[in-house]
C-alpha cells in the first residue's frame, strides 16, 4: 500500500508511533484538551457503531467499544494497530479512498470520527462525501482540525511576513515535524472559510462548533502548555450532520 499512497500521507506511516507515545505524557494537548472535549461531544455511545477515520493504533476507538459502542471500525494508514477487542475491526486503508474500500462497502455508522485526520484526504469534499454516505440519518461525523491561525503564526515568524499575509497565503509549505525532525510534512494552507466550504459542498451542516481550552488546574499545573495555547489558539471540533439537500449549509 505505501507504493500507493499520496505524498502527503507518506510521513504518517513513520509518525503513527510517535504520536502515539506523544499522547501517552501526561502533559499531552490531546489527553489534557483534544480528547476530554471529543468524548464531552460524542455522549453516550452505548449500541452506536463508530467509524473512526485515521484511528492511529485504534485506542482511542478501543475506549469507546469498552464504553458499550458495538459494530465499530477503525481505519489507518499505517497499521500500527493494537489487539482489537470484541465488537471492533482495525482496517489498514487510506481515508482518501474511503468510497471504494470494501470492508465499509453497504454499511453505515452511528458516529464517524475525523479526529486530527481530515487534513491527510487529498480531496477533502470527496471524503466528506464518502463519509456521510456512511452516515447513518441520524447520526453525526465528530472532525477535528488544527486552527488555521496556528500555521499562519509559524509561517508569519519563519518567513517575517504579517499573519494575514500567512493566513491567507494559498501556497503549499514544507515543515519538520516536532515529534521527529527528520520527517518532513507538506500542507496546504486553509482558512476558516475554506472549512465551511468544504462541510457545504460535501452534503453537510455544523450543529455544534467548540473551540477546547485547558482546564484551570492544567492551566496553573502545565503553564507552558498554556503559553502555546495562548498563541497558536488550539483545535477547532465541528459536529456535523446531514444537510437534507446535498450542497446545501441547512
Amino acid at each position: 500500500m505505501a507504493d500507493n499512497l499520496p505524498e502527503a500521507s507518506r510521513p504518517w506511516l513513520e509518525l503513527s508511533s510517535y504520536y502515539e507515545q506523544g499522547r501517552a505524557k501526561e502533559d499531552s494537548l490531546d489527553r489534557l484538551v483534544e480528547w476530554p472535549a471529543q468524548r464531552n461531544l460524542l455522549g453516550d455511545v452505548t449500541g452506536l457503531s463508530i467509524l473512526d477515520v485515521g484511528c492511529g493504533n485504534g485506542g482511542k476507538l478501543a475506549e469507546l467499544v469498552g464504553e458499550g459502542a458495538i459494530n465499530s471500525v477503525g481505519l489507518d494508514i499505517s497499521a500500527n494497530f493494537i489487539a482489537p477487542p470484541p465488537g471492533a475491526e482495525l482496517v489498514q486503508g487510506d481515508l482518501s479512498e474511503l468510497d471504494s474500500l470494501p470492508e465499509l462497502t453497504g454499511r453505515t455508522f452511528d458516529r464517524i470520527l475525523f479526529l486530527q485526520s481530515f487534513g491527510y484526504a487529498q480531496d477533502p469534499v470527496r471524503t466528506l462525501r464518502a463519509a456521510r454516505d456512511l452516515l447513518a440519518d441520524d447520526g453525526f461525523i465528530l472532525l477535528t482540525r488544527t486552527h488555521p491561525i496556528r500555521f499562519a503564526v509559524d509561517r508569519s515568524e519563519a518567513n517575517g511576513t504579517s499573519l494575514g499575509e500567512e493566513y491567507f497565503s494559498t501556497a503549499p509549505y514544507t515543515y519538520s515535524h516536532s515529534w521527529n525532525e527528520s520527517i518532513t510534512l507538506t500542507k496546504r494552507p486553509y482558512t476558516i472559510s475554506d472549512l465551511l466550504n468544504e462541510f457545504s459542498a460535501a452534503g453537510l451542516w455544523i450543529e455544534s462548533t467548540v473551540e477546547p481550552q485547558l482546564p484551570e488546574e492544567a492551566r496553573r499545573r502545565y503553564p507552558h502548555k498554556q503559553e502555546w495555547m495562548n498563541k497558536h489558539l488550539g483545535i477547532l471540533i465541528f459536529k456535523l450532520r446531514k444537510s437534507l439537500v446535498p450542497g446545501s449549509l441547512h
